[in-house]
């Protein structure tokens, strides 16, 4: 899950490099949070909140496959 975040995230931001993905595992859920330069947080969160509520749709869906559960955070 975490490099199929990884990979969707860089795709989208501008500066891809000072991207950072913690991933803090709790029992069945995981917790992934994201830090990212200002300027990048408004491409992840989209018009609307659509983008991240999109990645989060596709996340939910991977960790639903392993038997898990996975949330993402965006960290300013």
């Amino acid at each position: 899950m975490r490099e199929f975040l990884e990979f969707i995230v860089r795709q989208l931001v501008q500066y891809p490099d000072e991207m950072m993905l913690t991933e803090v595992p709790n029992g069945k859920t995981t917790v992934f949070r994201l830090q990212l330069r200002q300027s990048d947080v408004g491409r992840i969160i989209g018009r609307n909140g659509q983008t991240i509520q999109a990645i989060r749709a596709l996340l939910n869906s991977s960790a639903a496959r392993h038997g898990q559960r996975a949330t993402l955070e965006i960290v300013e």
